[in-house]
């Protein structure tokens, strides 16, 4: 037995040294040194005016609106998610295949055809644009028409996050819950929803981050209205369209440092729903 674990692990791939060097390299080759020059574009500026640059009232107004949006699309993603994922694990029905496909779509689409086609749709002469332009609610070019967005190019972070652990649920325990004399809505809230918290959660969090810095499918519906409905990516490409290469770094550094803590916050819940599910 001792000689059995003494013994050394043969891989495929070559011994450690060599894979993390190489790991090392390709992240910082890919990943870090693109990202430091953000920051580098900074080092010249003070603190007051990186803060100047980046409270710009035409800024703010973009973070708000890039903010709430992905905040709202997250949302309605965390909650139509958990049903489509539900609906996808739970019934057997025709069709069922091809919905299942349709979830990765905005994976596959391009993102500046997605804002094409959603303009289309949502303008006020579109074919549902139309209907909601009779009842006086304004889709394309406005706030909300960069929520609808938001939300076509989120939804599959939550339905795959959701999608397995549904799966890997022991419905025997649902059974046993019922025998006990629980309804369905009780074996919802204190079984089934406590093993899916964890993933509705993370799935959350990444489609907030896929959201916060999408720029394609946003640029058409939204009309890019100074202080109204210009996303912050957009006045990143403003500003290096004029030239502007340190305020676009400034920006670009804002959303890349609030890119990092949603990472980071990804990966404390990644951790708990491992933890949950060991």
């Amino acid at each position: 037995m001792l000689k059995q674990l003494l013994q050394k692990k043969h891989s495929i791939l070559p011994g450690f040294g060599l894979t993390l060097g190489f790991t090392l390299f390709y992240l910082g080759l890919i990943v870090l040194v693109p990202l430091s020059t953000i920051f580098l574009k900074t080092l010249g500026l003070s603190v007051q005016q990186i803060w100047a640059i980046a409270t710009e009232p035409r800024l703010v107004a973009s973070y708000k609106l890039s903010l709430g949006a992905s905040l709202a699309a997250a949302a309605l993603n965390a909650v139509f998610g958990l049903i489509v994922a539900w609906v996808l694990v739970r019934y057997q029905f025709p069709g069922k295949k091809i919905i299942d496909g349709l979830v990765d779509l905005p994976f596959a689409l391009p993102t500046a055809v997605a804002g094409i086609t959603l303009t289309t749709l949502f303008a006020p002469n579109g074919w549902i644009g139309q209907y909601f332009a009779a009842a006086g609610i304004k889709v394309a070019f406005s706030p909300l028409g960069v929520v609808i967005a938001l939300t076509f190019i989120s939804l599959p972070f939550v339905v795959r996050m959701v999608q397995p652990i549904l799966q890997s649920l022991d419905q025997e325990v649902e059974e046993a819950a019922a025998c006990l004399g629980a309804n369905r809505w009780q074996t919802f809230v204190k079984i089934i929803f406590p093993e899916l918290l964890p993933a509705l959660l993370t799935g959350f969090a990444l489609a907030f981050a896929r959201a916060l810095g999408e720029y394609g499918s946003v640029v058409f519906i939204s009309g890019n209205m100074p202080m109204q409905t210009e996303i912050t990516p957009l006045l990143i490409m403003i500003k290096l369209e004029q030239y502007d290469y340190t305020g676009a770094s400034v920006v670009a550094a804002v959303m890349l440092v609030a890119s990092f803590l949603l990472l980071f916050l990804i990966n404390i819940l990644q951790w708990w729903s491992s933890t949950r599910h060991a």
